[in-house]
């Protein structure tokens, strides 16, 4: 049975699917971007020390790249169910082990491993894949932004959820608690169980994944689209893990990186309509050129600014409105260029590309702060690498715009 939605079906059959995805990447994306919390508690209980910690936590960026083309592979040919809720069932297991990891090894097989390959299941390649082959062009480019502000939403609930639960009820019994609302992406994603037969709107595909993955792996726009992504997730994974670190080195209480890191969730969705609403207008590689190179402004600002609450809150609103803003018309691109028959596995292994900077990130973090007792380096490479991602997405080939919904159209 297909769950394909058809053209001329009512709007409130694209809710149902656009809502779902989004409430699934709600739980996924904010568990897993509310863990950069746990690092300081985890290592005063286990003395596993920071070190040994950034590298799990690196682990799991990759890890989470590394399964979603697999995941996206999965859900392409047998559709978007298997993965789903064996994702959901693997998260939370890793959760409720974590506690229980009293070594290096030990906690970079659950938080490294079984967390990060849980919430790869149910991320973007495979939410974006199901809900994009089941709407109609013009549909696609809000839908993706609906769907990446709810893992924005997630960060903005679970950052402070989180610090709240570890302040009343001890880390332990909130990683349980995590667990537990994990779970309840089972019956959220049900509507989208079910697997496209062909993208709405269009016929069915004939060729081959393996064709289609030597078309993509020979076309430079689709290497350039993996270059920017790198630095995105090298940015991403190096702020979530090591920003309450930052914070501390400045004496600010935990509170501070908490509602810091809700903010950066609460700005990213109205990044992520934007990035949807503006994808439909303008041409998609322009956006992520702008969006990189915000960061490496606003990084540079932070740099020569008093390092104040405010300037922590005001520094994680910038970077917010971008924060995973790049999710959109990345995806959008790939659909561009390859069409959709296979956009979990193609955008899921942008994702993996992303996730290897962001193992670099949150990695190279934790050795900077053990050898210099500071971030200041990251900082600067930050600074670079994302003036490198504006410049790189320049030359991706992107027909200009003739009508306003033709950034949604298959080419």
């Amino acid at each position: 049975m297909s769950s394909s939605v058809s053209p001329s079906a009512p709007p409130a059959s694209y809710w149902l699917l656009i809502v779902a995805a989004a409430m699934v990447l709600m739980v996924t994306v904010g568990v897993r971007l509310s863990l950069g919390l746990y690092v300081s508690p985890i290592n005063t209980a286990t003395g596993i020390g920071i070190a040994g910690i950034s590298f799990a936590m690196a682990v799991s960026q990759f890890v989470w790249g590394a399964s979603q083309p697999i995941f996206g592979a999965i859900a392409d040919r047998y559709g978007p169910a298997g993965s789903l809720f064996g994702g959901a069932v693997l998260m939370a297991l890793g959760l409720a082990l974590t506690p229980f990891a009293h070594s290096e090894l030990a906690l970079t097989l659950t938080v490294g491993l079984m967390v990060a390959a849980g919430a790869g299941a149910g991320s973007f390649s495979i939410l974006l894949g199901a809900v994009s082959q089941r709407l109609p062009a013009d549909k696609r480019a809000f839908a993706s932004g609906f769907i990446n502000a709810g893992g924005s939403f997630g960060q903005f609930v679970f950052a402070p959820l989180s610090q709240f639960l570890i302040g009343a009820y001890g880390w332990v019994s909130a990683l349980l608690g995590l667990a537990a609302i994990t779970l309840l992406t089972i019956p959220l994603s049900w509507p989208l169980r079910h697997k496209a037969e062909h993208p709405a709107g269009g016929a069915a595909v004939s060729i081959g994944l393996a064709a289609q993955l030597r078309i993509a792996l020979r076309d430079r726009s689709y290497w350039c689209l993996h270059a920017g992504f790198f630095t995105c997730g090298f940015h991403i994974a190096f702020l979530v893990t090591h920003l309450p670190g930052a914070v501390d080195l400045c004496g600010l209480p935990a509170s501070v990186s908490a509602l810091s890191l809700a903010l950066i969730g609460l700005a990213n969705i109205a990044g992520s309509l934007g990035a949807g609403w503006l994808g439909q207008r303008y041409r998609m590689k322009f956006l992520l050129v702008w969006m990189y190179g915000s960061r490496a402004v606003l990084v540079g600002l932070y740099l020569v600014a008093p390092k104040t609450d405010l300037t922590f809150y005001a520094f994680a609103i910038g970077l917010g409105l971008t924060w995973l803003a790049t999710v959109p018309p990345t995806a959008g691109l790939v659909g561009k260029l390859f069409g959709l028959r296979y956009l979990g596995t193609l955008f899921g292994l942008t994702l993996l590309s992303h996730q290897t900077g962001a193992f670099f990130g949150a990695w190279l973090g934790g050795l900077a702060l053990l050898a210099f007792g500071n971030y200041d380096w990251m900082w600067v490479a930050d600074i670079v690498l994302a003036a490198l991602a504006a410049l790189v997405n320049l030359p991706i080939r992107e027909a200009p715009l003739d009508r306003p919904d033709a950034a949604c159209a298959v080419r």
